[in-house]
């Protein structure tokens, strides 16, 4: 569990830097060149250590070397507010793949309701496509405070839809555990 949080707070700093310092500041370019920075000096520290970085990793850091040029260049935040939604339509995109989630369920899940969980997985793009499209809507306004709040309901949408997808999971298989038996 350590591992997984020490990833998340990986892929989140530079994020987290940018909108702490552009709240405290109100100065894009600030914000943006420490965010910049942040990805720069964590790709060193990996390679210092001997640590390999994966795929996505890479890919969030030239989002924001990328984004945060263009925002250095347009003195604009909304390319800076934007990324999430480019990371949450390539999660879509690999949530497409039929299946892909079955991988991630327990073996009697897999086993007793493989349709459902297929199912679910389709949802979980849908979700991803809609979180995205919802966040550029957001950052088009460029509105800090509101773009903050909206990070934040798109946390508690992750999270409802696996509470959701959870009961109705045990609630499925407990149905058909009962229905074989009987």
């Amino acid at each position: 569990m350590k591992d997984v949080f020490t990833k998340l707070t990986a892929d989140f700093l530079s994020a987290a830097v940018f909108f702490i310092l552009y709240l405290a500041t109100d100065d894009v370019v600030l914000a943006t060149s420490a965010a910049v920075g942040v990805a720069i000096v964590q790709v060193v520290w990996a390679r210092i250590k001997g640590h390999s970085l994966g795929f996505m990793a890479y890919a969030s850091i030239a989002l924001v070397v990328v984004l945060g040029s263009v925002t250095l260049l347009t003195n604009d935040p909304r390319f800076m507010f934007a990324k999430p939604a480019i990371g949450h339509f390539a999660i879509g995109l690999i949530m497409l793949k039929r299946g892909w989630m079955l991988r991630y369920v327990p073996p009697m899940v897999a086993e007793t309701i493989p349709e459902y969980v297929t199912g679910a997985g389709y949802a979980w793009a849908a979700l991803m496509f809609a979180l995205g499209l919802g966040t550029i809507g957001v950052a088009m306004t460029g509105d800090i405070k509101l773009w903050v709040i909206y990070m934040t309901f798109t946390a508690a949408a992750k999270v409802a839809a696996f509470g959701v997808q959870f009961i109705a999971f045990r609630f499925i298989i407990a149905s058909r555990l009962r229905a074989a038996r009987a």
